[in-house]
């Protein structure tokens, strides 16, 4: 959602910050830009080259946790393109997101776009798109580790995965062409781009990381990412009605910005508040809005585990049972 699209009943920039402060954290640039794009694929580079050269279980074990949080970071580069702000040129925030970030996940820019506008002008609300990821917490210490135990082991994405690869063949009764027609439309550039990074593998001499580092990452670790994620961003906040308690904000150490909240994607609560800042500026929209008295107001915690903690129910026996269920885009969809 860029600027000209805010929902009409939000807090609106002018009103939280200075002119000077919106100019600042309005700024766009393509090296920004280009510069994290650059960075999420050297660290995934970098941890394969770590395996090839030091192949044992610890070495691959680290390799995952980078790799599947470079993905949660493509997505999350993806997601700001989306919104127009992760370059300054338009044509980058289209085709670099699509061509680096998207695909290469298994993700669309524009179909990611449509839902994910939904959520900011609903957020928290009944008819908020996300609110099946969140909606339903707190739950039982064990509902929780029945979760991330799943994601962790792949479960939750090759369901996710399959459900995908179903949709995008369509109904059985269709006609061969528009069959063909409708899984181009749905998962061809995306498979397609995995097949450059198979042949990629190959080419290098090493076409077993294809899957071992580049598959295996998108279905365990990167899953697990994503629900901490979610969880922490929307589940059991404040208040769905108040701009500055519907969205969480959790302040993280360096350990969990590498292998669990890159690019400042715990900046959520900022994000929400004004929605069309780079997330390269998040950090300095903190600032501003502390300075400017509103840090008493925004909810933020501190670290991933303390969030854990708030969304479980230890008085209850058994939570809720509510699936999160849908497109293969709501796995994200809470940024």
């Amino acid at each position: 959602m860029t600027e000209n699209e805010q929902s009409p009943d939000r807090i609106s920039a002018g009103a939280l910050l200075t002119p000077d402060q919106v100019r600042r954290v309005r700024s766009r640039s393509d090296a920004w830009g280009a510069a994290l794009v650059l960075h999420a694929w050297s660290v995934i580079l970098a941890a394969g080259a770590m395996v090839v050269l030091l192949p044992n279980p610890v070495t691959y074990i680290v390799a995952v946790m980078l790799v599947g949080s470079r993905q949660l970071g493509l997505l999350i580069l993806m997601h700001d393109a989306a919104h127009g702000a992760l370059f300054r040129t338009p044509w980058m925030n289209r085709w670099v997101a699509q061509l680096l970030c998207a695909w290469p996940t298994l993700a669309d820019t524009p179909t990611y776009r449509a839902y994910h506008l939904r959520h900011h002008r609903h957020t928290q609300g009944a008819a908020d798109p996300d609110l099946v990821l969140t909606g339903h917490y707190p739950i039982t210490p064990a509902s929780l580790r029945r979760k991330l135990w799943r994601d962790v082991t792949g479960r939750t994405g090759f369901a996710q995965r399959r459900g995908q690869l179903l949709q995008a063949l369509g109904e059985p009764g269709w006609p061969l062409k528009r069959r063909v027609r409708h899984f181009w439309s749905a998962l061809g550039p995306q498979l397609l781009a995995n097949i450059v990074l198979a042949i990629a593998a190959w080419a290098g001499g090493h076409p077993w990381l294809y899957l071992t580092l580049w598959l295996i990452p998108l279905l365990t670790w990167q899953q697990l990412v994503l629900r901490v994620r979610n969880i922490a961003e929307h589940a059991c906040v404040r208040a769905a009605d108040d701009p500055f308690g519907n969205a969480r904000t959790t302040l993280v150490g360096w350990v969990e910005r590498v292998f669990v909240a890159p690019y400042w994607v715990n900046y959520h609560l900022e994000h929400h508040l004004i929605m069309w800042v780079p997330c390269y500026r998040l950090t300095t929209l903190r600032e501003f809005l502390c300075q400017n008295g509103y840090q008493s107001r925004m909810e933020t915690e501190r670290g991933y585990r303390a969030v854990l903690r708030r969304v479980i129910d230890v008085n209850s026996e058994d939570g809720p049972r509510r699936r999160a269920s849908g497109t293969f885009a709501r796995g994200f969809e809470a940024a």
